[in-house]
């Protein structure tokens, strides 16, 4: 975790070192540990330095190479160290004198703009090329570095870690991006690059770009590949390469010059880096592993102890614990609103939040965490949707069976949301002899009526086919217009939403393979949106968050899996439970579910902020009245506080709503 910035004027104009220096105290919290600017007429970089490797303790940033033709401000940890060293040809050079900038400008040095591709690790940075007198940018493959940027066509380009330290700038304009509150109150993040202020932009994933007087130029160096499957002779040898390639994910994020803390909640991922790392610190008797531990002595029903304590009764850690029922969603949105720019919180941004005070008051600043192991490794559901399409009804009916238990499902709700749409596939493409086969061992196995099957599966979809075959010349009404009626409709038609929605939102057709949810899941704008926030809320604390289910190369392993080594009698995720076979607590490696913490937002929102809440509906939502359907929100609020049941309906667009409005409030920005 550091902080970088830079300003190159295109119209030749030289940069103000004061400009730089504005930025670079703005962004103090990313990097307590020194900061530093160059300049050289009109282009100029400053950086913030946090120490957490070694060698960023020997690191001098913006750093010139040796004809000073490259100089490169960066905030980055690069994984692949030792190829890159032998490749990069540092002969005369201890390995731990090298700092992971220093190979950055070497690959610059040696690739050109091609360099990221050789490059692994979480990074962002900027080079200065005098020769080509172009400035050279890249953020790594899913954006866990983040980088924004303002460009002015033939006047300025200035980027930074943060959009805070772009504001700096006088000739920088604060206008609001409204298509970006339309996403958010349609709960649509996709967009990979665009923010919440209109000309501030973020570098995707996996993207560089070069700008010059000539322009700007911006590219994918990489893309995740859809296609490509690996194939093993065992499920014991699938295991073992997830288990060596996760164990390297935890062990390349454990290069530090400090002590190290794992966020561990019980689920199975936390737990997985958790005693993985534990493990690699025990080989090198060094020091060990902090856990915190995020826990609930009121809302009980959220405590996750007897799955931590399974972790911790293995022995090697030093654990810590935060209260996760004394605080609620709007707590402490003063102090994050000091830091966060965006006002795109989610609905579980305060966990990150005490949890990451509390490893500042412990004086740690490196904290690896569990995130996303979901998505990484994949549950694997869809492979019932597989089955059923392959005609294989016997296999896809006895995972149901063996799946449901672990989530407290019935058998028979889980296949109709993955098996049995494919019925009316069957019907609709007339091949009634696969149709029939399927309706007599659903008939067998659930006891569904074969009549009922037959009339809802095949004779109402080819009704309403005729339907739609008569009256295809109408308009209908657009099908999204009813999924974000939070959103008031002359907006949502002014800017275009429902359009967006149709052109961004991958979920719109289901996946038909594992593969293919796997991947669409990998590759959704949500992910880097949620790896920002991560990197926002590390950085109020001069933290580090590292993230070994990010890891490029397991992503492209899990990915490639075939579909039973993610779902397989029943257990998703299969391939993980098994490579981590005597690692995991068998309590922990054979858990179904996870906690569900929708009572303890609940809670926190109507009890513990309750006033602010109130204060909010009642004085500050007329911020939001040219965006929002205030009737329906207002009728959401009132059967929220009438002590009926409490549904997701109503409760979530009152958050977006209210935090949206507070961050108004706290920013003074004029919707």
């Amino acid at each position: 975790m550091s902080g970088i910035m830079g300003i190159y004027n295109l119209d030749g104009c030289p940069v103000d070192p004061e400009d730089l220096g504005r930025m670079v105290d703005i962004l103090a919290h990313r990097g307590p540990d020194g900061a530093d600017i160059w300049v050289d007429g009109s282009v100029g970089f400053g950086h913030r330095m946090l120490w957490t490797t070694p060698e960023s303790k020997l690191e001098k940033l913006p750093l010139a190479n040796g004809t000073g033709n490259l100089v490169i401000t960066s905030d980055a940890r690069i994984d692949n160290r030792d190829e890159l060293i032998n490749t990069l040809e540092f002969d005369n050079f201890l390995p731990e004198k090298i700092t992971d900038s220093e190979l950055i400008l070497a690959a610059y040095e040696k690739w050109g703009e091609q360099c990221p591709e050789n490059l692994l690790g979480d990074f962002a940075f900027a080079i200065w090329d005098k020769q080509q007198q172009s400035v050279f940018c890249a953020r790594d493959h899913f954006g866990v570095k983040p980088l924004y940027y303002y460009h002015q066509l033939d006047k300025a380009f200035v980027f930074a870690s943060e959009m805070k330290a772009l504001f700096r700038l006088p000739q920088v304009p604060r206008r609001l991006n409204e298509v970006r509150i339309a996403d958010y109150l349609a709960l649509m993040m996709e967009d990979k690059a665009i923010t919440i202020y209109q000309d501030i932009l973020r570098l995707p994933p996996a993207h560089s770009m070069v700008v010059s007087q000539s322009g700007m130029k911006m590219w994918s160096y990489w893309e995740l590949d859809p296609h490509c499957e690996i194939k093993m002779d065992s499920d014991e040898a699938y295991a073992e390469k997830f288990r060596e390639i996760f164990t390297e994910a935890v062990r390349c994020r454990l290069r530090s010059a400090f002590p190290i803390a794992s966020q561990l909640s019980g689920g199975l991922d936390s737990s997985a880096v958790t005693c993985v790392a534990r493990d690699l610190l025990a080989e090198t008797k060094k020091t060990s592993l902090h856990t915190i531990s995020t826990i609930f002595d009121k809302i009980t029903e959220c405590d996750e102890r007897p799955f931590i304590n399974a972790v911790l009764e293995q022995g090697g850690f030093i654990p810590h614990y935060v209260q996760g029922d004394e605080f609620g969603p709007l707590s402490n949105l003063d102090h994050i609103f000091r830091y966060e720019d965006e006002a795109l919180l989610g609905p579980s941004h305060f966990y990150p939040w005490i949890v990451n005070r509390a490893l500042k008051e412990l004086g740690l600043r490196i904290s690896l965490d569990g995130f996303d192991g979901d998505t990484t490794v994949c549950h694997g559901v869809t492979r019932l949707t597989e089955l059923a399409r392959q005609g294989n009804w016997k296999t896809c009916i006895q995972e149901v069976k063996a799946f449901s238990p672990h989530f407290n499902v019935s058998p028979y709700a889980a296949f109709c949301n993955y098996g049995l749409p494919h019925l009316k596939e069957l019907a609709k493409k007339f091949r009634w002899i696969a149709f029939f086969q399927g309706v007599q061992l659903i008939h067998k196995h659930f006891g569904v009526s074969r009549k009922l099957l037959i009339r809802n599966h095949a004779i109402k979809p080819f009704l309403e086919q005729v339907r739609q075959w008569q009256h295809k010349h109408r308009k209908f009404a657009n099908p999204f217009v009813s999924q974000t009626p939070l959103v008031k409709r002359n907006f949502a038609e002014r800017i275009g939403l429902d359009e967006r929605i149709q052109k961004l939102d991958a979920l719109n057709e289901e996946p038909l393979t594992v593969r293919e949810q796997h991947w669409r899941s990998l590759t959704q704008g949500v992910l880097p949106y949620t790896l920002e926030r991560a990197d926002q809320y590390a950085a109020m604390f001069s933290l580090e968050a590292r993230h070994p289910f990010m890891d490029k190369r397991l992503i492209e392993f899990c990915l490639a899996l075939p579909s039973e080594q993610k779902l397989y009698q029943g257990w998703g995720r299969m391939v993980m439970r098994r490579g981590l076979e005597g690692i995991l607590p068998e309590k922990v490696q054979w858990r179904g579910g996870k906690a569900d913490l929708t009572a303890n937002f609940d809670d926190g929102l109507l009890n513990r902020n309750r006033q602010i809440l109130d204060e909010v509906m009642s004085n500050q939502i007329e911020y939001l009245e040219k965006y929002i359907d205030s009737d329906f929100l207002q009728a959401a609020y009132q059967r929220l506080i009438s002590g009926t049941e409490v549904r997701d309906e109503d409760i979530t667009p009152i958050w977006q709503a209210v935090t949206l409005a507070l961050w108004f409030d706290y920013k003074q920005v004029t919707p």
